[in-house]
């Protein structure tokens, strides 16, 4: 089976700095990066170099960066007839990573809020569709909806955290937060299953919690982005997302420890090596 991602593409300039500026502070960075993002486009990057067959819905600009952005996306193997052109600029984010590995971010979201709903199908053969809350939620609301008129599951992502509206609560099959995402939405209580993830403290999901493993930080950029796809792409292939999320755990720990550049050439049997070598430990 495949699953099918909508969701946002953005070209992250990413800087490093010994620590993230306060109110009326330069702080005097060491690089510079320019990496493709937005957390459709990296849940659907990472499905795909964890063996999925994803296809791709979403937007981007009419500008260098969307040049940038199709390049990457045509260079996985995600299906991308359902990848839409905006007149106008890309989505794009900022982020400055610190000493520790730790980031903040801010995201201008251009093209992504013009993504057209009535443009996304549900291809044959989809049995999961993963949305997140970086592009609008009527588009969401809609794919949900076509979604589940095709028998498929359908995760939320639901970062950043918004306010969701009924229609969209009942369409979902699984919402995944991380800690402060969960806080904002508790009152959902059990009208919604929920999976949390904890970081470095792993994962917590219907009443278990699995750790998580202990690596050296290169920087945490994209880590729930991985999980979410490697997740999607065992789920998709038919495994059970209990025994997936230790897989995606490990995936995410991969990325983490890894380079940028690094982290382009991790794959499934990459993941499975890591998780061998620490079951040795």
């Amino acid at each position: 089976m495949s699953l099918l991602i909508v969701g946002s593409l953005h070209l992250d300039v990413v800087l490093r700095a010994p620590h993230l500026p306060g109110l009326d502070e330069t702080v005097t960075g060491s690089s510079v990066d320019y990496v493709f993002g937005g957390k459709g486009g990296n849940q659907t990057i990472a499905a795909a170099r964890m063996g999925a067959h994803v296809h791709f819905a979403g937007r981007a600009g009419n500008d260098r960066f969307g040049d940038m952005i199709r390049e990457t996306l045509e260079a996985s193997s995600a299906e991308l007839s359902q990848l839409q052109r905006d007149p106008g600029p890309s989505g794009m984010s900022a982020a400055i990573v610190n000493a520790d590995g730790d980031y903040g971010a801010v995201i201008v979201s251009a093209a992504n809020l013009h993504v057209i709903a009535d443009q996304v199908v549900v291809p044959d053969g989809v049995s999961l569709v993963v949305l997140q809350n970086e592009i609008p939620q009527d588009v969401n609301l809609a794919v949900a909806r076509k979604a589940k008129a095709a028998g498929a599951q359908v995760w939320l992502n639901a970062a950043p955290a918004r306010a969701l509206p009924d229609g969209l609560v009942e369409a979902v099959d699984l919402l995944i937060v991380n800690r402060v995402e969960a806080e904002f939405y508790a009152d959902l209580g059990p009208s919604i299953e929920t999976l949390t993830t904890l970081g470095a403290d792993g994962v917590f999901f219907q009443g278990d919690h699995t750790p998580g493993y202990q690596v050296d930080v290169i920087s945490t950029h994209g880590a729930g982005d991985m999980f979410v796809g490697a997740l999607a792409a065992l789920v998709a292939d038919g495994r059970d997302i209990s025994e997936a999320i230790g897989f995606a755990q490990a995936a995410a720990a991969l990325h983490v420890a890894s380079s940028l550049d690094a982290r382009t050439a991790i794959r499934k049997d990459d993941v499975a090596a890591f998780m061998k070598a620490q079951a040795r430990r």
